[in-house]
């Protein structure tokens, strides 16, 4: 999913280029009333920016404003979904020792071996039963070049010869570590492909990962979807034992029984042959594409090269049997293979809606959850709520905005008036280069821009105080006004570092609600000493330039 600030720049573009306009003529004294137009011209850019984000009634020829970012409203403003999962990592861990099971197979029937019965112990271990009691030796030969990450130890099981292996500590931490690392990456991609904008998918602890989704209302399709572990399967359906006396007496050895997709007189049951074919690790991509006129849609499967030779393979080997395509022990379609298939395509066919079609094509694309995952938590937050939370916000935020405003007014008369301009302007900078990098705005966040507004209101005092004593010590209005800059700005300058060091740190290390306070307080922070000492400092530089500058009212 791209970002749209990607896409469209325009806003960083605009204000980078007068901010860095404005800051040479600063720096290179240049005139006051270039650097009084740059400021109207920030004004006015800012408050066109800002109007996709406060969706104003645009006229039609305005339109285009609808591509520029918009400050995005977090979970705790706008409404939407809370989840917090945990991922069952024992299940994970099982799984991998399933795997090295069937590789100890594998190798011992590659090595003209007794095939061992292996199976999982409820202790995190497989039990593996030798055919042979004579093979011990040839056994544990095979095991340290085969499975190194195993440790193999003898079982008492009344002279039988049966050994249990279980993964080596460092290999058991390593893989519990993995499978939550993929579990992470799998539920990220799947919550992208949902559209949803600003969204939180996190690490909380050693198993559990924190979802949100803002907007999103009704929770179950996002639940359904990241909770599918999506392993998809290949197995050959049995023909040549009874489906109906498996039903009644339990399948053969070496079959399972599995159901089909729901139909509306139940789900039909599959005899099919445990035996894994190939697995869904293999898959490149999946799609939806319509079917055939009366049908339903189906997901067209593209495999990699190795899953096309694999699948090419076992076509070959079993024309004229049915192909059971599996997904989280369900059977969704079972073709009859008519003829070899090289391509690496597969059509996975079944009563689909669209949607689902396009849900489990999803799952496919993300790829397999390494584990089964469990909600332990979740919460709805209402657009009711949301909306409440704003008003409040902006209530605070008004209220406090007019307290300052108007005490600098009263208490400095004009220099106060020119400060609360730049503390205007700093507000809508703020605004405006927070819609630039389409930052979510909590309510933390507007904690962040009020703290921000009393720091700008911090440098103005500074500034009109200096310039009081200098105007009391009998030094002319040009003097004082150029002094009380440069001598107000060291202690500025030090007080906005630490306070910037300090939103750095609280982003990088704070979780959601934090991290949208430290953006606010280190954007404001830095359009603060702009709108302080540059713009504030530009009008004085005219009056100067212009030989009006005979008094300040302060």
């Amino acid at each position: 999913m791209q970002d749209t600030a990607t896409q469209n720049p325009i806003t960083i573009v605009i204000l980078l280029a007068i901010a860095v306009a404005f800051l040479w003529l600063h720096f290179t004294n240049g005139s006051g009333r270039l650097r009084l137009g740059l400021a109207a011209l920030l004004v006015v850019a800012s408050i066109v920016l800002l109007l996709p984000t406060f969706r104003p009634a645009l006229p039609d020829w305005l339109n285009p404003l609808d591509t520029l970012p918009k400050i995005q409203l977090g979970l705790d403003l706008q409404g939407g979904t809370h989840l917090l999962l945990e991922v069952e990592l024992d299940e994970a861990v099982k799984a991998a020792l399933r795997r090295h099971g069937d590789d100890i197979k594998r190798e011992m029937q590659n090595n003209k071996l007794g095939v061992p019965t292996i199976t999982t112990t409820d202790n995190d271990a497989l039990r593996i039963q030798l055919p042979n009691p004579d093979e011990r030796e040839a056994f544990m030969d095979l095991m340290a070049k085969a499975a190194p990450d195993l440790t193999f130890t003898p079982a008492d099981n009344g002279g039988g010869v049966v050994y249990t292996a279980a993964f080596k500590d460092p290999v058991l931490i390593q893989t519990r570590a993995l499978a939550m690392d993929q579990a992470l990456e799998t539920i990220r991609n799947r919550i992208d492909q949902l559209g949803v904008r600003e969204t939180t998918v996190e690490r909380e602890g050693d198993n559990d990962i924190l979802v949100q989704l803002p907007g999103i209302q009704d929770p179950e399709q996002a639940k359904e979807l990241i909770g599918k572990t999506a392993v998809l399967e290949f197995k050959l359906i049995d023909d040549k034992h009874s489906l109906s006396d498996a039903e009644t007496n339990g399948a053969p050895p070496g079959d399972e029984l599995l159901d089909g997709q729901p139909q509306p007189g139940g789900a039909p049951r599959y005899l099919v042959e445990s035996p894994v074919l190939m697995t869904g690790d293999v898959v490149v991509d999946a799609e939806v594409r319509p079917g055939a006129q009366g049908l339903g849609p189906y997901v067209l499967v593209t495999l990699n090269s190795t899953g096309a030779r694999i699948f090419g393979e076992i076509t070959a080997a079993n024309v004229g049997r049915r192909l059971a395509i599996i997904l989280d022990n369900t059977v969704y379609s079972d073709p009859v293979i008519k003829e070899p298939i090289p391509g690496g395509d597969v059509q996975i066919t079944g009563n689909f809606t669209f949607d689902e079609a396009h849900q489990l094509a999803i799952v496919l694309r993300s790829g397999a959850l390494p584990a089964p995952v469990k909600i332990i938590e979740e919460r709805t937050v209402g657009p009711s709520l949301g909306r409440d939370s704003i008003r409040q916000g902006e209530l605070s935020f008004v209220v406090g905005a007019v307290a300052v405003l108007g005490f600098m007014a009263i208490y400095y008369s004009g220099a106060g008036l020119l400060a609360d301009f730049g503390l205007a302007l700093n507000i809508l900078l703020l605004l405006c280069v927070m819609a630039a990098m389409q930052a979510t705005l909590t309510l933390p966040g507007i904690a962040g821009i009020v703290l921000t507004l009393g720091m700008s209101v911090d440098a103005n005092v500074l500034v009109n105080e200096r310039m009081r004593e200098e105007l009391r010590a009998g030094k002319s209005a040009r003097e004082a006004v150029r002094t009380a800059y440069e001598r107000a700005w060291s202690a500025i300058r030090d007080s906005n570092i630490s306070t910037f060091v300090a939103g750095l740190i609280l982003f990088q290390f704070g979780t959601g609600p934090v991290k949208g306070f430290a953006v606010t307080l280190c954007v404001g922070v830095l359009t603060g000493v702009f709108s302080c000492f540059v713009v504030t400092r530009a009008w004085y530089d005219w009056k100067i330039g212009m030989r009006k500058l005979t008094a300040v009212s302060v």
